[in-house]
């Protein structure tokens, strides 16, 4: 199917009205765009409630508008009139307020799959020394030169975290890599699509307990156990918020060898003491995607809760350079 994509060129006070009018002619289907600036100064304003934003991705913005859609079938012809109208009407309103210049540019989409269009950029990543994370459905393509000496660990992510191609994942690959033992029982908190306690149980680990606050990372996670070979003996995912949930806390029996965190540096902090009791004495603690200016507060928040600080590593992203991304080992005194 092909669609109509209808933009409204207005300004940042003028988005509402211009939505208004479009949806009384019908249109269901609106996408509203504040301008670069107008985005800019919000995080500036923000800024202490959040971890990470990209300016990069608002590059390509060319100032706000409203953004109609509708399928480019002969039904559909009046909506469309009906909405150029509804717009141009706005032009003859004295409304005391900066609507911007109203102009309408329309074009034909191909519809796309949008849920599986991502995969033709997703290909096999080399980790560490011993890891391959491989799509699945690139696994037909792979050759004896690239599995040579590495476990290949089967992926389809789906809508969770966790691809292997983000620095603060591949940060934590290569800590488990280097410290998982024969026989540890890991905690991943935040499991996302699996992928660490996936790459811990291949690498040796007898279990991992996998929790995500997301209902669906949870069925991801447990289809690529499956996906790996992973049966259910080896491993528990459950669904919940670890800091809130009692029921959940005390699902967690014992201590473990190895907890990790791939989360945000907010939710680490939060989460410092409760780590502390699912650790066994001696055993590691180990937090990423963290960035680097909240690195120190990241620190002082586990080292309270009673770990002292083993290793770090640093990264950065291919394509921004500005973004530093720090992992945190910790060892439970």
């Amino acid at each position: 199917m092909k669609w109509i994509e209808l933009t409204v060129y207005t300004s940042d006070s003028g988005l509402e009205v211009v939505y208004g009018a479009l949806s009384a002619a019908g249109m269901e289907q609106v996408a509203l765009e504040e301008s670069k600036g107008c985005i800019l100064e919000f995080f500036a304003n923000e800024k202490p409630q959040w971890d990470y934003f990209d300016p990069l991705s608002l590059s390509h913005q060319n100032g706000p508008c409203v953004k109609a859609y509708l399928a480019d079938i002969p039904e559909n012809n009046e909506m469309r009139t009906a909405a150029i109208k509804a717009v141009e009407r706005l032009k003859e309103l004295d409304l005391d307020l900066d609507l911007g210049s109203l102009e309408v540019h329309e074009c034909i989409l191909d519809e796309e799959d949008w849920a599986n269009a991502w995969k033709q950029f997703y290909k096999p990543i080399s980790v560490g020394k011993r890891l391959l994370i491989c799509p699945s459905w690139e696994l037909s393509s792979l050759t004896g030169k690239q599995t040579k000496g590495r476990k290949v660990l089967k992926l389809d992510p789906g809508m969770a975290f966790g691809t292997g191609a983000h620095a603060s994942t591949q940060l934590c690959l290569e800590f488990i890599e280097s410290k998982v033992r024969l026989g540890d029982k890991l905690l991943d908190l935040g499991c996302g699509s699996g992928i660490l306690a996936i790459s811990a149980i291949l690498l040796g680990a007898q279990f991992a307990f996998c929790v995500d606050i997301d209902p669906v990372a949870i069925k991801i996670t447990k289809d690529n156990m499956c996906l790996n070979g992973i049966t259910s003996d080896r491993f528990a995912a459950i669904s919940g918020n670890i800091l809130k949930d009692e029921g959940l806390q005390k699902q967690i029996s014992g201590k473990c060898d190895l907890v990790v965190a791939n989360i945000v540096a907010g939710v680490i902090i939060s989460l410092s003491e409760n780590a502390f009791d699912y650790v066994r004495e001696g055993g590691l603690f180990l937090c990423s995607g963290i960035i680097y200016e909240r690195i120190n507060e990241v620190k002082a928040a586990i080292e309270k809760a009673g770990f002292i600080l083993v290793e770090e590593k640093h990264s950065q992203q291919d394509n921004d350079a500005d973004t530093v991304w720090v992992a945190l080992l910790f060892k439970r005194i």
